[in-house]
């Protein structure tokens, strides 16, 4: 489990854990609203079948106290940086200050690993709160795009 003690606005502890045979349809049965399909998967699944299916990214879910209520996925890249990627708060759990717990609690547990390495995510021009969210917890454009995303790196 990743505790970094940080709390949503209704006091509960944000953790994120590994996706294990008691949580994983949980995880899978996240969904976003409507309006954000556009710029995240429509449903926790396909994140944790990219992870499954890949030897980049591995899948964590996101509980406030005893409760699954989002995903969100870490990798490294070759260059040492540190990725946080698809983050999905459930849509009934979102404006409760999850989102933010959730990458305060990852950039903090991936920032401490051996060498301190650099963290990154990314997110579509168009995902202003997005960009809002991450812009106050410190991430900063670096220039670079990836497909249509804009990438950003945290501030040391």
């Amino acid at each position: 489990m990743i505790d970094s003690g940080h709390l949503d606005r209704a006091g509960r502890l944000v953790t994120l854990r590994p996706v294990d045979d008691d949580n994983w349809r949980a995880v899978a049965d996240v969904a976003p609203h409507d309006d954000q399909r556009r710029f995240v998967a429509a449903l926790g699944a396909r994140y944790l079948l990219l992870s499954t299916r890949s030897e980049v990214w591995t899948s964590l879910a996101v509980y406030a106290d005893e409760t699954v209520v989002g995903h969100v996925m870490w990798g490294a890249d070759d260059d040492g940086s540190h990725w946080i990627g698809g983050m999905l708060i459930d849509a009934a759990e979102q404006n409760r200050g999850v989102g933010r717990a959730t990458v305060q609690t990852l950039a903090t547990w991936l920032g401490a690993k051996d060498g301190e390495p650099p963290v990154r995510l990314s997110y579509h021009p168009d995902n202003t709160p997005a960009a809002s969210l991450y812009t106050s917890l410190g991430f900063r454009p670096t220039g670079a795009m990836d497909d249509e995303e804009v990438i950003a790196e945290q501030a040391p």
